[in-house]
């Protein structure tokens, strides 16, 4: 499955949440099944942790400020605000992240069809 498999206005957004969000749950899912009792305060964890969290925040910006394909034909400011509108439905709904996407999600399909 590829990025241009379906010609479709609707695969980049699917295709999006595929490529983002599943991959990083997939990772966290096993690293939680890997660690077992392994502190999650010891200093390895928290280095781990932050190179983690820089790596996730370097794709986002790049998303954001140098997209390729069908996300380069909305404008910067709309792609931000997706991105600020999803963060913070994530927050308000204590960290759900599936509901965070979805609201980002929401705001690039609903920009493209009032494009």
């Amino acid at each position: 499955m590829f990025y241009d498999s379906f010609d479709t206005w609707w695969w980049p957004f699917v295709f999006i949440m595929l490529a983002a969000w599943l991959p990083t749950s997939m990772w966290r899912w096993a690293g939680a099944w890997l660690i077992g009792d392994i502190d999650e305060h010891s200093e390895v964890l928290v280095a781990v942790r932050c190179v983690a969290t820089a790596l996730v925040a370097a794709v986002a910006a790049q998303f954001i400020f140098f997209p390729t394909g069908a996300l380069a034909d909305f404008a910067m400011p709309v792609r931000a605000g997706a991105a600020v509108v999803g963060f913070v439905t994530y927050v308000v709904t204590k960290q759900n992240m599936i509901a965070g996407v979805l609201v980002g999600e929401a705001i690039l399909i609903a920009a493209y069809l009032a494009a």
